[in-house]
């Protein structure tokens, strides 16, 4: 399975937090599905950081060669992914979460997300 992890994920798992639902963690660790690290997610977390909303234990820019070497894949934001928003209805005003179910969508990804709103897009989501 190829998974997407929205930026909470991402950050909890960085972590290593209790706070990620039982099958979403299932699914992180099961060394058969691949996981995905969006440009939009890294572009949040700088937006939070340079806001004082998101405060990590070093800079992000170090947090990035880590979070790649722990097994996550880099998934930019292309030209189909920014294109693809307009098919989607108005459901979350969030527009980075917009963008990950976006490239869900695309790129055939399951969003592993605590966000029950994403569902409702039609894209496939884990977290229980």
């Amino acid at each position: 399975m190829d998974l997407l992890l929205d930026t909470h994920t991402l950050i909890w798992w960085m972590w290593g937090s209790g706070r990620l639902g039982r099958r979403a963690f299932a699914e992180l660790v099961d060394s058969k599905n691949r996981k995905f690290l969006s440009a939009a997610s890294v572009w949040e977390m700088s937006i939070k950081a340079s806001r004082g909303r998101l405060h990590l234990d070093e800079p992000l820019l170090e947090w990035i060669p880590k979070m790649l070497s722990g097994g996550l894949e880099p998934l930019p934001i292309n030209l189909y992914h920014a294109y693809a928003i307009r098919a989607l209805p108005l459901i979350h005003g969030d527009p980075f979460d917009r963008m990950l179910v976006a490239q869900a969508l695309a790129e055939n990804c399951t969003l592993v997300s605590g966000d029950g709103v994403l569902a409702r897009y039609g894209a496939p989501v884990v977290w229980e």
